[in-house]
């Protein structure tokens, strides 16, 4: 797998895409010059755009189709060859002045790009290997961008400065070049025997009942639709506002456009190197908001084209960034030649979004002009930002963890104790009540359900709201467990831990119940962590965690009658948060250390359940050897 190279894949990929969009900014600029008025020709901007992407949402069923017939490499080819009559077509329409000729060139190109674009991305996979996902996704969408906006480029070039011969001979020089490159890929093909619908509406709910039950994973697809609408309404957007607003020519306009193909270009590049070693998908809120920050300097209107473009190449960076790990994350949620189908849906939903953006940037330019496709895209990607982070538990989790580091310096042993393919039984101490939180956020990574008394689940909003992000176990009212009604839930609580660490989830359960009130942990008689011990699944390894250096914070109860009021700690934690940060105060040192005690754990649980405590207990009050 190794040593196939990406580069035959990549070469087919970028002329591809660099024809699709010379084509169609050749027609937005050709036949905008047929056009006296400036809201018929937003209108026209619009037809065109939804040419191209209305074949991604009626054709992707057709596209999987052909991958389970005749194989991705196929379907590869055969959609090169398609692409040299397409481009005849489309020279004949700019030689007879036929907008509706080019229209449906341009919708049979984006036909033929439909078909092949699930194999492409699938490819991938099979080229270079799950080692090389991220890389190789960076690169393939690094360069589509390139050639996404080169092809944008280069005919906003030669609308000025060349003859339409020139502009043909381009358009079938392209389609040769990506034909001939196709027959260099090489790949290790995963087929599906599995037959879906043809019809796009059946296939979209289909495939969604499929999707749904893979966690995050239509959260995912989602916010990759809503970068594709933001990048399609920006390529609609800035061919106008150049001209009209910045009173830029076709040229001037193609060479900020060249800006943001280097941005895009090195922000995807660079993602996918970063995404090696980095969750890469934790950084998604910040990276959203710092694109939609640019995209309201840029709306402001009265910035020179120099420091515009300079704006829009660290947009269109950032933007970068912001999408490879929807990318990433697909082809690693769905395992198997199965991806080949969801890349399908992926695309219908995808352009879907770019059909949309097609209309709103319609709307807009009827409605307020060329620069309303800024504010709107700004705002889009602020909400979309916002709701990300707190609908991703594994982005809320590491963004918690930045934060969190800024005024405690973690230190974290032992996190190589997890195990693929097992669940995990997680006990820690409980030495303050913002260690819980501290453990989530370094296990940002893994999906860990903490157990939740239900009457949590019936407070505030967005409370609820996090607690069912987090997947969390709900158990009944520990408050209430004198009432004789609620006596049949405590004694069953014990069956519902078992019978999700069977299912393969994580859970995280502390044994005592209660924060420590001298400092040190202390069981008692409780019971929960000594029967779940005693029947753990064969699958489910029990990690130990105990931590270190919390106690005297504010979160703890040294000095206290009782536990601290988590609203009222929150706040004066946040105000001493701003003022650690910005003065630089030393911070905290904690350290988490995790083990890996499952064969001490069954032994123990052979004992009386006060010695089985009573072990747990030495071991959390063990003094660390390990200095953080």
């Amino acid at each position: 797998m190794k040593k196939r190279s990406f580069i035959p894949l990549f070469t087919t990929n970028f002329f591809g895409v660099v024809n699709d969009n010379f084509l169609k900014t050749l027609a937005m600029f050709i036949v905008c010059s047929w056009i006296d008025d400036e809201k018929r020709k937003s209108v026209f901007m619009g037809t065109a755009a939804g040419a191209l992407v209305l074949p991604y949402i009626l054709c992707s069923p057709l596209a999987d189709r052909l991958m389970q017939k005749i194989g991705k490499l196929t379907t590869l080819r055969a959609a090169k060859y398609a692409e040299l009559p397409i481009m005849a077509l489309a020279i004949a329409g700019f030689c007879l002045h036929s907008a509706a000729l080019i229209v449906f060139s341009v919708f049979l190109m984006g036909l033929q790009s439909s078909l092949y674009s699930p194999a492409k991305y699938a490819l991938v996979r099979d080229v270079g290997g799950i080692e090389r996902l991220s890389t190789g996704l960076g690169w393939m969408d690094g360069l589509s961008f390139l050639g996404m906006l080169s092809g944008t480029v280069f005919a906003s070039f030669l609308v000025d400065h060349a003859s339409p011969s020139i502009h043909y001979g381009c358009l079938i020089l392209f389609a040769v070049l990506g034909l001939a490159a196709s027959y260099t890929v090489s790949a290790q093909e995963e087929r599906l025997d599995r037959k879906n619908p043809l019809d796009p509406f059946s296939f979209l709910f289909a495939v969604h009942a499929r999707t749904k039950k893979i966690r995050d994973l239509d959260l995912i697809i989602l916010f990759s639709g809503i970068f594709w609408w933001t990048a399609a309404t920006m390529q609609m957007g800035l061919l106008l506002y150049g001209v009209e607003i910045l009173g830029l020519s076709s040229f001037q306009t193609g060479i900020i456009l060249a800006g943001a193909a280097v941005g895009i270009t090195t922000g995807n590049v660079a993602a996918g190197i970063v995404a090696r070693n980095h969750y890469l998908i934790g950084a998604v809120p910040a990276t959203g908001m710092l694109a939609a920050a640019l995209l309201f300097l840029l709306g402001c209107g009265n910035l020179p084209p120099a420091v515009f473009g300079a704006a829009l190449t660290l947009f269109s960076f950032a933007l970068g960034f912001f999408k490879l790990p929807f990318d990433v994350e697909i082809q690693k949620l769905v395992k198997g030649p199965e991806l080949n189908t969801v890349l399908a849906y992926v695309n219908q939903v995808t352009f879907l979004f770019m059909l949309v953006a097609s209309g709103t940037y319609a709307l807009g330019g009827m409605i307020r002009g060329a620069s309303a496709f800024l504010p709107m895209a700004g705002c889009v990607l602020a909400a979309a930002s916002v709701y990300f982070l707190f609908a991703h538990s594994g982005s809320f989790c590491a963004t918690g963890r930045f934060l969190l580091h800024r005024r405690y310096h973690v230190t974290v042993t032992g996190m190589d104790a997890l195990r693929e393919g097992c669940s995990h039984l997680v006990m820690p101490n409980h030495i303050a009540l913002i260690d819980p939180v501290l453990i989530r956020g370094e296990f940002y990574r893994t999906q860990l359900r903490p157990l939740v008394d239900e009457a949590f689940f019936h407070g505030d909003i967005l409370s609820a709201h996090v607690l069912a992000m987090m997947d969390a176990v709900r158990v009944p009212d520990m408050s209430q467990h004198l009432k004789k009604a609620d006596a049949a839930k405590v004694k069953a609580l014990d069956s519902i831990v078992i019978d999700t660490l069977g299912k393969g989830d994580n859970i995280l359960l502390y044994p005592s119940g209660h924060i420590s009130t001298d400092g040190t942990e202390s069981i008692g008689n409780r019971q929960l962590g000594y029967n779940v011990c005693r029947e753990l699944p064969d699958n489910a390894r029990v990690l130990l965690i105990r931590t270190t250096g919390l106690w005297g914070s504010m979160w703890s109860r040294k000095g206290k009658k009782r536990s601290p009021d988590f609203g009222k700690t929150l706040l004066k934690a946040l105000a001493l948060w701003v003022f650690y940060t910005l003065t630089f105060h030393r911070r905290r040192e904690v350290l988490i250390e995790i083990e890996d005690h499952t064969d001490d754990v069954k032994a123990w649980s052979a004992l009386p359940r006060r010695e089985f405590n009573r072990k747990l207990e030495e071991w959390y009050n063990r003094a660390s050897e390990i200095q953080p």
